[in-house]
């Protein structure tokens, strides 16, 4: 690491995080709140435009961008900010984080462990966040090359289709319930027959209700409304993993081993989680569409605060890492994307 002063790069950034939060408020809950009824607004004008479509095929268009948009909405801007804690001192059961369950295919539960504690604790140290590239993507040269990583960037277009089916079988893969041989050095919370029964129940309840009732719901329109969840479902799984990768695996970011980890003081511990971001720059709309992890720094340095905060501490945050002499990740989206493919394809190689 870097010759820095870790006492005070903590203490400059607790001053920030406990400035903000002495700030959070009925504000706050009057913006999440307001999210959470554009967000049903969206989905339910969505659901009945997708039933007009026979009227006017752009009726059936703009059904699939409005539901699209909802499931962006609930995944980013609410679910995930949710369950991160953010709004647990409301005392709102609708949005506290051990009750919130998303759309889509992944187990609350199963985002809690391997999410919010195994990423947010151990991010990009190699061998314990089981995040970086998903088991699928070889992204530095801490892993071994082998002939699939030829075809990686394929492995990551398919990925990005089927995301939340990737993300909800995540922490199973890693835990070998189906396939391999569970690794010595791991041992798992939860039993193999509660992470299948968990991620069936959840996955089937998703299938159904956007592949089944809705579209036997619309009658002879079955085909339109089936349509249209796909393609809704299609547009929020491409977006929200280019969201995470841009946040998360630029050329800029860094990876750590576990060694030099050991016994981490809180000011290395903000060291890491700042080399291990990325941020997108952009207007407000595009950070609410993003759940504003477009500040993936802040994000990952105050996972517990109200993301719409980000925006508001960014430039402080990045002020302090100006002093400290710290490498402060952030672009535009295509700038920002471009390097993540770049890395992808480097990687494909030896």
């Amino acid at each position: 690491m870097k010759n820095i002063n870790f006492d005070q790069l903590a203490h400059d950034l607790d001053s920030i995080k406990m400035d903000t939060l002495g700030k959070v408020g009925q504000q706050d809950a009057n913006y999440i709140r307001s999210v959470v009824k554009k967000q049903r607004l969206c989905e339910w004008s969505g659901r009945i435009l997708l039933m007009l479509g026979f009227i006017q095929p752009l009726l059936w268009v703009a059904g699939v961008l409005l539901l699209a948009l909802a499931k962006i909405l609930d995944n980013m801007e609410i679910g995930h900010n949710v369950m991160h804690g953010q709004y647990d001192w409301m005392n709102d059961k609708q949005l506290n984080s051990q009750h919130y369950e998303w759309d889509i295919a992944c187990d609350g539960q199963s985002w809690h462990r391997v999410h919010n504690f195994e990423h947010h604790n151990y991010t990009n140290i190699i061998g314990k966040d089981r995040d970086f590239g998903y088991g699928l993507l070889r992204l530095s040269n801490d892993f071994k090359w082998r002939l699939k990583n030829v075809w990686q960037f394929i492995t990551y277009i398919n990925l990005s289709v089927l995301f939340q089916w990737g993300v909800s079988y995540h922490e199973l893969a890693a835990e070998r319930v189906f396939i391999g041989k569970k690794k010595e050095n791991r041992e798992g919370g939860v039993s193999h027959s509660t992470l299948k029964q968990r991620f069936f129940s959840k996955g089937a309840r998703q299938l159904i209700k956007d592949y089944v009732i809705f579209p036997l719901l619309a009658g002879p329109l079955f085909l339109w409304v089936l349509a249209g969840n796909l393609l809704a479902n299609l547009i929020r799984n491409l977006w929200t993993s280019t969201i995470i990768f841009c946040g998360h695996f630029t050329e800029d970011t860094e990876t750590f081993k576990q060694e030099d980890c050991v016994n981490e003081t809180q000011g290395q511990w903000y060291y890491r989680q700042v080399l291990g971001s990325s941020n997108i720059t952009g207007p407000h709309w595009f950070h609410v569409l993003t759940g504003h992890l477009s500040c993936q720094i802040e994000h990952h340095l105050f996972p517990d605060m109200p993301s719409s905060r980000y925006q508001e501490v960014a430039p402080q945050v990045q002020a302090v890492m100006q002093k400290h002499g710290i490498d402060y990740h952030t672009g535009g989206f295509f700038k920002q994307y471009s390097s993540v493919l770049k890395r992808i394809i480097r990687y494909s190689f030896k």
